[in-house]
């Protein structure tokens, strides 16, 4: 097919298509050690109380809550991974350390600072109430009790917490391995200097560098020229090595514009374009149950792209349930010329202003400006109009530098 056989279908349409298509990487066992970034595939449960025994949380004397007697004999000191301290009874006290273990008997902790030791012998200030400066059985978790559920991102938290209930093996979903194949003959590796006609392959680094910041891993194959037996063996060998595929350019209307028609051969073509700007040549395709994403060859085409509707997409692989960009409404600081058939995605930088915040475009827009991406920390969803959007109006902005959420 060409790609103007292809409908012309709204982002969120677009994306209906990706979501139906897709489902998180099966589960596999992993270390904890190098779980970090990775999602969990089943809900933990303690399989024990944390802690499992009531413990000093301040450096003191263990007591009888109880007790009246202003003066008890000291019996013993109790350091923190210690348990041999003798009971302690109406009249005695033990020195404790915090993290230390409650001797038996004791039923509250008074500070250092509250006492006044003297011959072995404590002299207590003031009553003191059962329970004080003490951390209880289970206070922290309890045996039966889920601490983390499926879908849970593990970070440093996280390791600590399953950690501490002797959890060494977590079953996660795989960190995806992405492919990234950049199509054309005039492609050139970044240390050549372009001949005539040829310009540096700035797309398989640039996307590498985004499906790792994604949290995925990237597989870069390097430049293919626009000839159907090389192209159709570079896809091929990706999906075979990878867990997806993404293609930078090859998916418009020129004569040498192979990917679409390659990948409606070799597997399904969800769709083929796309009402937003830029990146109205987006392809999304499945070959062999594996997701195949064609960019547009402009880098900032393919860069946009990826952040609105393949960062997503990977992420719902890896697991994940936050997906989305936080949305904010802001106002404009100058005026838009709005595309009157596509949504516009303007790159551009968010600053709170009196309580307000401002969105100002980072210059010229064009799709192979990259310096309109560098330093820009949001994306201006400009919807399709016949005139402009002008300074003072609100629009909604993607920010492009926040932790995703679960909705938008």
């Amino acid at each position: 097919m060409k790609s103007s056989d292809y409908p012309m279908i709204s982002v969120a349409e677009a994306w209906r298509r990706i979501e139906a298509q897709l489902r998180p990487l099966p589960p596999t066992p992993h270390i904890l050690a190098g779980a970090a970034g990775l999602v969990l595939a089943a809900d933990v449960v303690a399989a024990e109380d944390i802690p499992p025994v009531p413990t000093a949380t301040m450096d003191g004397y263990a007591v009888v809550a109880g007790d009246a007697q202003p003066t008890r004999t000291i019996l013993a000191q109790q350091a923190a991974g210690s348990a041999d301290a003798p009971p302690v009874t109406p009249g005695t006290a033990v020195r404790i350390m915090t993290g230390a273990p409650l001797p038996a008997g004791a039923d509250a902790v008074i500070p250092f600072e509250e006492t006044t030791e003297t011959d072995g012998m404590v002299t207590v200030a003031g009553s003191v109430s059962p329970g004080l400066n003490l951390r209880p059985p289970a206070s922290d978790i309890g045996a039966g009790q889920t601490v983390l559920a499926a879908g849970s991102r593990i970070g440093p938290p996280e390791i600590g917490l399953l950690a501490s209930l002797g959890q060494t093996t977590v079953m996660v979903h795989p960190r995806p391995l992405v492919a990234i194949l950049s199509t054309g003959e005039e492609l050139v590796p970044p240390e050549v200097t372009p001949a005539s006609g040829q310009i540096r392959d700035s797309n398989s680094l640039a996307l590498a560098a985004a499906v790792t910041e994604a949290g995925c891993t990237a597989l870069p194959l390097g430049t293919v020229p626009d000839r159907e037996p090389a192209l159709r063996s570079a896809i091929l060998d990706g999906l075979a090595r990878a867990d997806g595929l993404l293609t930078s350019g090859g998916v418009s209307m020129g004569v040498k514009d192979l990917v679409k028609p390659l990948l409606a051969e070799l597997g399904t073509v969800h769709f083929g374009r796309v009402a937003q700007k830029p990146g109205k040549p987006l392809t999304f395709a499945s070959v062999g149950g594996k997701p195949v994403f064609g960019l547009p060859g402009f880098p900032v085409s393919s860069l946009v792209c990826f952040e609105n509707l393949v960062r997503p997409a990977l992420r719902l692989l890896a697991g994940h349930i936050a997906l989305w960009r936080p949305e904010v409404p802001v106002r404009l600081t100058h005026d838009i010329r709005r595309d009157r058939e596509r949504l516009e995605f303007v790159r551009a930088t968010v600053d709170a202003i009196d309580g307000v915040l401002w969105a100002t475009p980072t210059g010229a827009q064009a799709s192979s400006r990259l310096a309109s991406l560098v330093g820009s920390d949001a994306l201006l969803r400009v919807e399709a109009g016949p005139d402009y959007a002008y300074a003072g109006d609100e629009v909604i902005a993607i920010l492009t530098n926040r932790p995703e959420r679960a909705s938008r």
